[in-house]
């Protein structure tokens, strides 16, 4: 009887430190489970994040489309779409000037000026009528014409990434020769500066039409040296 007492006696306090251990090996074990946790749904929230962000762009992208499509259906001129508005760069002028021509005026386009979704971009959107995207308007060899293009530049990887996957391109297609005529603050689109249908010097998008997997190609973001991430979308096949 006393040695089964001294038995118990001995094996009580093992028996504790075991219970102990047990018990700070499944605190442990959800402590990292929860960190995981976490760290999963951060990166499905910056994903989730790019995706929707990617389809705010295309959405504005079309109702700027649609906007340059009503000033046209009103028999305007091409080379007398505005682009004007108090937030966008001085160089597209003012948006007094000529309403029925401006793409952000109700009696124009009734397009809304709308600053990029954040977290893509610093920069806001431009519009430039230099560059000729393969298989979109015209496409004689030697006499490409410049679309009317929207340009949003210098975005992330991640978005160029995701937009061209909802585009079809299987990778992000490449702007080829020196610098990045898409993206070229000299040559906005503005009214009566010289600035407009650059015929002359046409950029052609991809001379050596190898990048782009899905032609033609309305809507696309291109990498250029640096890199560089630009996004566009034709508003106008000429």
């Amino acid at each position: 009887m006393n040695s089964h007492y001294k038995f118990d006696s001995e094996s009580g306090p093992e028996s504790g430190n075991v219970i102990f251990f047990i018990l700070l090996a499944v605190a442990l074990i959800g402590l990292v489970t929860a960190a995981l946790r976490s760290g999963g749904e951060g990166a499905n929230i910056d994903r989730e994040t790019v995706l929707i962000r990617a389809s705010e762009v295309r959405q504005y992208a079309s109702e700027l489309e649609r906007g340059v499509a009503f000033i046209m259906r009103e028999g305007h001129s091409e080379t007398d779409i505005l682009f004007s508005h108090p937030l966008a760069h001085a160089d597209y002028g003012v948006i007094t000037n000529s309403p029925q021509t401006q793409v952000f005026d109700e009696v124009g386009g009734g397009a809304t000026y709308r600053l990029p979704p954040s977290g893509i971009t610093t920069d806001n959107w431009e519009f430039y009528g230099n560059t000729h995207a393969i298989d979109v308007g015209a496409n004689n060899p030697g006499d490409e014409r410049p679309d009317l293009m929207a340009v949003l530049p210098n975005v992330t990887k991640a978005f160029c990434d995701k937009i061209n996957d909802m585009n079809g391109q299987t990778a992000v297609p490449k702007e080829i020769g020196g610098g990045c005529p898409l993206h070229d603050t000299t040559l906005r689109f503005t009214s009566g500066a010289g600035n407009q249908y650059q015929d002359g010097a046409v950029n052609v998008l991809d001379n050596a039409v190898t990048s782009f997997s899905v032609r033609p190609a309305m809507q696309a973001c291109v990498e250029c040296p640096g890199p560089a991430y630009h996004f566009y979308h034709v508003l106008l096949a000429r």
